[in-house]
């Protein structure tokens, strides 16, 4: 190496001595915790050897015990860590000495405390650092960042064991088994009086050792039926004792919490929690603890009353649970769980979505993010079972979803987005490489009750009424053009009348869209797509069947194909479509250009179905001859009105204020589509209370059975 040049000695010197020296100095930390790590591993070294040689001398007692393998062995009498050394690995067969195993682990707690304090250290060090000499930290995290990564903790919802370390041991937990090499401990029974005391000392001190006795106390009665075998600091003793640790744990615990650490909530409900509070700190594993053994609750209750107490109980430590977000994603995901679930009950599942909408207001952007992706999941699996009996508790959890994706509509509309286009890629690909059963990822229930999902979305908060009030259009706007365009490409992939339920599903979807959002969307040639079919076109056979319910269904069986049944079910379906569609512009100055080239291929149907060869169906043709006798008068309506306006087509904003001031009832389209809705709204009354009634024939009847098989 050539002899450096004074300039390059002076740039050294200027310009590199500093970094030079802060690498050094990092080179020596590093190389003090390497050598902290090889006295560890020392240090397990000659605590191995030493247990070792006690397995020798006590391998006559071993072998009198039962058959098994090394690993069998130390499972079922020591608690084996999860990371081993080599060493560690060639473990012998007998009984470690009780000296010997207290030994070993006060030199590992020594070991552990000697690293926490390290890493503590190192971590001040490297957050002064990032202070002094951003630039050189930017570089030590690109190229050593190992050096950097001390961040230990976890906040997965997992239970905090050190709770029951800092209490002093009772005489019964200083009392070890024989068997066990002394590292098993006897719980404390709960008894009513203590849970008294407990009681007294939160209501009256809002004491933290009565909280930590009870969080305690909690996790234990959570894990009651747990089939391991783990032991907890106590034992809950009878279904009485449980109750009460159960109800003070759920009512009492929240507010002591509140009292140590008082929330503050702003008018925009954004929520602050005194972090730097030593209390807070002291307050945390019980909050972990709690939240942990709050979670593990949820998924083994089967009483409703106590499943609705323990929901209410996570409202208050909502913003506790902020500080640890993994654990509240994770809580976030079975709240949503069960709120999806149709088996629970209604009230259930309105205070299940009442936390998840209280996280939509005090979140952040993440945890908002997350609320919206597990509503989403919940509304796809807890629409997979549907039935005229579950379809109710559905539309329920698609409204009450469809509510909380206003509350930040930024986060919505990227989710939304996203979601959407998974749909269309579905599709898509179903398009573009058909197989023989490849349209069953479109064609079922999930599919079309997430599509009937964004519409609501949609028609929601792109409401013109309310767009109007907030003086802006809603950001979830440019979302109306691709779920139309995807909804009318599913309309159309198997354009049979098999699958005509699944058609009318979607254009009531649309319907609701374009009637919200004031959208003009063509579903008039779809319609006539199904007037024009075989099945609607010739004279069908005569069936006993009952009616198709065409809200509880996307398919028709074949035995109703080509019945009149069926045909008369769908004619009903295609006028009221037709109806309904209409009236949405009922009022608009265009309108008798809207319908004309519709009322033409009606009339030219009806025409071909007088015919020998044509469709006999007289209660479908007089349906559609009455519909475009109302759609013709109001045609006239509007035209006897639009001659007496002195602007032209060009003048916006007078041609979107025509007719604002009438109510489209008043028309004479909308008075006919009125007296339709309540003759339909009186049919379906009559048949839900016939439907009941046969199911409580049914239940009584199998009661009956069941008294006869008991005798």
């Amino acid at each position: 190496m050539g002899k450096q040049t004074k300039a390059t000695k002076k740039f050294e010197k200027r310009n590199l001595k500093g970094t030079i020296d802060r690498r050094k100095e990092f080179a020596k930390i590093k190389q003090r915790h390497q050598q902290k790590e090889k006295k560890k591993q020392r240090a397990a070294q000659r605590a191995q050897n030493v247990e070792d040689e006690d397995s020798a001398e006590d391998e006559n007692t071993a072998q009198d015990g039962p058959d098994m393998n090394e690993d069998e062995f130390f499972q079922e009498t020591l608690d084996i860590p999860e990371e081993k050394t080599s060493s560690e690995s060639k473990a012998g067969k007998g009984k470690r000495k009780r000296n010997d195993v207290v030994g070993n682990a006060e030199a590992s707690s020594s070991a552990d405390e000697d690293s926490d304090n390290d890493a503590l250290g190192h971590k001040d060090q490297l957050a002064s650092l990032a202070e002094k000499d951003p630039e050189f930290y930017r570089y030590l995290q690109e190229n050593d960042a190992e050096l950097l990564d001390f961040d230990d903790n976890d906040d997965d919802l997992t239970e905090v064991d050190e709770l029951s370390e800092e209490e002093p041991p009772t005489k019964k937990q200083k009392k070890t088994g024989a068997d066990a090499g002394g590292d098993e401990t006897t719980p404390d029974d709960v008894t009513l009086a203590m849970v008294k005391r407990w009681k007294s000392s939160l209501a009256e001190q809002h004491s933290i050792r009565a909280l930590r006795q009870v969080v305690l106390a909690f996790r234990a009665a959570a894990h009651a039926d747990d089939e391991e075998d783990k032991t907890y600091k106590y034992n809950i003793a009878s279904p009485e004792v449980y109750h009460e640790v159960l109800m003070t744990a759920l009512k009492q615990v929240p507010v002591v919490l509140s009292h140590h650490l008082p929330v503050k909530e702003s008018s925009g409900g954004k929520v602050r929690v005194p972090t730097d509070s030593p209390k807070f700190k002291t307050l945390l594993p019980l909050v972990k603890s709690h939240a942990s053994s709050l979670h593990y609750l949820l998924g083994r209750l089967s009483d409703s009353k106590t499943l609705r107490l323990t929901l209410q109980s996570f409202e208050p430590m909502l913003p506790y649970l902020l500080q640890i977000r993994k654990s509240l994603k994770v809580i976030i995901k079975s709240v949503a769980s069960i709120w999806s679930d149709n088996s629970s009950d209604e009230a259930t599942r309105i205070t299940a979505f009442l936390i998840i909408r209280r996280l939509m207001v005090i979140g952040d952007a993440g945890i908002r993010e997350t609320v919206l992706k597990s509503t989403y999941e919940g509304v796809v699996k807890g629409s997979r079972n549907t039935t005229v009996h579950t379809l109710a508790g559905i539309n329920l959890m698609k409204n009450s979803a469809a509510e909380i994706w206003g509350i930040d509509q930024k986060v919505s509309y990227t989710a939304g987005f996203t979601f959407i286009r998974q749909l269309a890629i579905h599709l898509r690909g179903n398009i573009t490489k058909p197989t023989k059963d490849s349209y069953k990822t479109i064609y079922n229930w999930q599919f079309v009750h997430s599509l009937d999902f964004w519409s609501r979305v949609l028609s929601t908060h792109c409401n013109s009424l309310l767009e109007a009030q907030n003086g802006k259009p809603s950001q979830l706007r440019p979302l109306i053009y691709p779920l139309v365009q995807v909804t009318l490409g599913v309309m159309r992939l198997i354009p049979t009348s098999t699958y005509f339920p699944l058609r009318f599903q979607l254009m009531r979807s649309l319907l609701r869209i374009s009637q919200a959002t004031e959208t003009y969307i063509p579903l008039s040639a779809a319609l006539l797509e199904v007037l024009n079919s075989a099945e609607m076109k010739k004279p069908a056979k005569p069936a006993t069947f009952k009616p198709l319910d065409f809200a509880s269904n996307i398919r028709a069986p074949s035995s109703y194909l080509k019945t009149k049944v069926y045909q008369d079910g769908v004619g009903e379906q295609v006028v009221e479509l037709f109806s309904e569609f209409f009236v949405l512009w009922a009022k608009s100055i265009a309108y008798p250009e809207l319908q004309l080239p519709v009322v033409v291929m009606l009339k030219r149907w009806l025409k071909t179905a007088s015919t020998p060869s044509g469709n006999k169906n007289g209660k479908l043709n007089q349906a559609l001859l009455l519909l475009v006798q109302k759609s013709e008068a109001n045609s006239r309506w509007i035209e006897e009105r639009r001659n007496k306006v002195n602007f032209s087509p060009k003048d916006r904003t007078e041609v979107e204020g025509f007719l604002k001031d009438v109510e489209w009832s008043d028309t004479p389209l909308g008075a006919f589509v009125v007296s339709q809705r309540k003759l339909r709204d009186e049919r379906k009354k009559v048949l839900d209370q016939g439907r009941k009634e046969q199911e409580k024939r049914r239940t009584a009847q199998q009661e009956d059975e069941e008294d006869i098989d008991t005798v």
